[in-house]
């Protein structure tokens, strides 16, 4: 009869514990919810929930909600590349100021954040009432403003996820390409950021994925007028307070399923992106 092959055990204590603790928490914050939220999607039926979703009001909030969303998501991208290039190599006056300023949409409370944007935005506001006079254009209470609070709230996860990464970066690597011939703008593209890709990924995936749930510093300096500045999340709220039990729950499965679909496409470009190096 053939032994029992028992798995050998792991050097940590506890990892029994520790994997049951980290099920039990995943499923009670994360699983749980979104199963909820599915089983009453099913006993609403998919036809009740295109009939929802398909109105003229839903298509526009959701539409803006994403488009802005993935509009800041971009800008962060590239400004948040930017900066964490600039606070990792070079020093400057005021470089403690500006790294530790980066954390402050982590700390402020959203609502904080949109009452502060809205007043410095709005057409009599500070940077508002330049805007205005100087080229008529008008921040608060338009879709560009929408664009700024996004930006503001995920501008942080796109630098603190690059930052360590080129921190890493040896610059022996750069010398060794500008030894061979390369031009610097040819170095940036062909090493650096090769190198930064899939932090680069990761870090528009989570600012993606902020934006596209903002409320609280939207709702402030949206305007929140139908069909041209209500966000999605706001239209849940909406349904919520109006006992629309039905049209919240499909609102929300619209937004889960194209937030899915998007950090798909994020996650595959991510993953070849990784097999292009390796087979590089």
């Amino acid at each position: 009869m053939r032994a029992l092959a028992f798995r050998s055990p792991s050097p940590m204590p506890g990892w029994g514990l520790s994997f049951g603790v980290m099920v039990l928490m995943l499923s009670l914050i994360v699983l749980m919810p979104i199963g909820t939220l599915l089983l009453r999607g099913a006993h609403i039926g998919l036809g009740e929930i295109w009939h929802i979703v398909n109105t003229e009001r839903v298509r526009a909030a959701l539409a803006l909600s994403f488009r802005a969303s993935l509009i800041a998501a971009l800008f962060n991208l590239v400004f948040g590349l930017i900066l964490a290039w600039v606070l990792v190599r070079y020093h400057f006056w005021g470089k403690r100021i500006i790294d530790a300023a980066i954390d402050l949409p982590f700390a402020l409370p959203t609502a904080v954040a949109g009452i502060a944007l809205t007043a410095i935005y709005a057409p009599n506001g500070a940077f508002g009432a330049i805007l205005m006079n100087t080229f008529g254009l008008r921040v608060a209470y338009t879709e560009l403003g929408i664009w700024i609070a996004l930006i503001f709230v995920g501008l942080p996860f796109v630098v603190r996820t690059v930052q360590p990464v080129i921190e890493e970066i040896d610059r022996e690597i750069e010398e060794a390409s500008a030894t061979l011939g390369a031009s610097r703008m040819r170095t940036l593209r062909k090493v650096i950021l090769p190198m930064l890709t899939p932090a680069l990924l990761t870090g528009l995936a989570l600012a993606l994925a902020r934006s596209v749930g903002e409320y609280g510093s939207v709702i402030f300096i949206a305007g929140n007028l139908p069909l041209q500045t209500e966000i999605a999340p706001l239209l849940i709220v909406i349904r919520l307070e109006e006992f629309d039990y039905n049209g919240a729950v499909a609102i929300a499965l619209a937004m889960l399923a194209i937030s899915f679909l998007m950090l798909l496409a994020i996650n595959l470009i991510q993953v070849w992106s990784r097999r292009r190096m390796g087979a590089a």
